[in-house]
């Protein structure tokens, strides 16, 4: 008997519904359909404050994210570009997974992790990208060779729904790696 597979999504923005988190949550979708278990922290979620390692207080917030990483598979990574990078947000729930240094399986080794990233306009999304990629690589995690890039800069919605065979091929590519790790 094969493994559940449980992918955690990890993005968006304060903001509540942003085109960030939705395209996140769209991918947790497919990958539910395909037979995950899927989790999706964003929002007031990822409302922490800034990571300090010399601390070992945690808020409960930060104790559920590095408890659903420990538990995932595989890893959907959203964030809009901020002035041609990561946002400070999603940077911040990122260096909490420094928790994880001495587990068994530290940070995100033998996880898949796919990414999304968008931006005003396809530069600032594609350097957004670029910044998760090397992130992804930097926590050992498996990055899928398929990132899904969009301009936010128009309406969402119309970029979501043009974009929609992208997210179910993140998700196709995520899922089957996080399955390849798993057994």
């Amino acid at each position: 008997m094969t493994k559940r597979i449980k992918i955690v999504g990890l993005g968006g923005t304060l903001r509540a519904g942003s085109s960030t988190e939705r395209a996140v949550a769209q991918v947790l979708s497919y990958a539910e359909a395909m037979g995950a278990e899927v989790q999706l922290i964003s929002g007031p979620e990822l409302d922490m404050p800034f990571y300090n390692p010399a601390s070992d207080g945690r808020t409960p917030e930060a104790l559920n994210l590095i408890a659903a990483l420990r538990s995932a598979n595989g890893i959907v990574i959203g964030s809009p570009g901020y002035h041609g990078s990561v946002s400070g947000l999603i940077k911040n729930a990122l260096d909490y997974v420094e928790d994880m240094s001495g587990d068994e399986r530290v940070y995100f080794d033998r996880r898949a992790v796919g990414l999304i990233a968008s931006g005003a306009g396809m530069a600032g999304a594609m350097t957004t990208l670029g910044a998760l990629r090397d992130i992804g690589h930097a926590l050992r995690g498996f990055v899928t060779p398929f990132g899904f890039a969009f301009s936010s800069i128009e309406r969402s919605d119309i970029a979501l729904a043009s974009g929609d065979r992208q997210m179910k091929l993140l998700a196709e590519q995520t899922f089957d790696l996080a399955t390849r790790f798993a057994d």
